[in-house]
């Protein structure tokens, strides 16, 4: 990844887009299993999650274990191992979902009963402009129907799953060289 010649523009570190995407499930029998699977962004409520890293050249460059649904996005980061290659040269974009976590660079949220400066607007804008291609990215990953419907297949098979959403992105990283997103 060399930042020179990002579409970003020339920066002194490596970015990284970071964000997770739900696979939908059937809902489950059990309560527990449906507290467990519960996802408010799921097309059924109930998921698996699988959080992705990108570059500005739209590459996948990270695809994490599978996680259920209401794990929260800052404990599936942490867990990935995303964080242990993050250094002086490397830095994250992540969402608001990611507040908290010194190595990743999040929008500013507005503060209570007040408003964002111009400066923290304009900065907001420029951090939600480079997620784009993250959101750009997990549509994508959406178009293959077996992570973009109901998923089918045993819903306690992690393994299964996370290997499925690895060769998806893999998938999409070979359809990017002949379909570019951006030119």
């Amino acid at each position: 990844m060399d930042s020179r010649h990002t579409a970003h523009g020339p920066e002194e570190h490596h970015k990284l887009i970071v964000d997770t995407t739900s696979i939908a499930v059937p809902q489950p029998d059990d309560s527990k299993q449906r507290k467990a699977y519960f996802n408010s962004k799921s097309a059924t409520s109930y998921a698996f999650k699988v959080q992705t890293a990108c570059d500005f050249n739209y590459r996948i460059v990270h695809v994490s274990e599978c996680y259920l649904g209401s794990v929260h996005d800052i404990t599936v980061l942490r867990e990935s191992g995303l964080l242990e290659h993050v250094n002086d040269s490397v830095q994250i974009i992540g969402d608001k979902a990611y507040i908290g976590e010194e190595f990743v660079i999040t929008p500013k949220k507005k503060p209570h009963r007040s408003e964002l400066t111009t400066e923290e607007k304009d900065f907001n804008y420029n951090i939600n402009s480079a997620r784009a291609a993250i959101e750009n990215i997990n549509q994508h990953i959406k178009t293959y129907a077996v992570l973009g419907s109901v998923y089918r297949g045993a819903v306690d098979d992690f393994d299964k799953i996370t290997k499925i959403s690895r060769v998806v992105c893999a998938l999409c990283n070979l359809n990017l060289i002949k379909h570019p997103i951006r030119k």
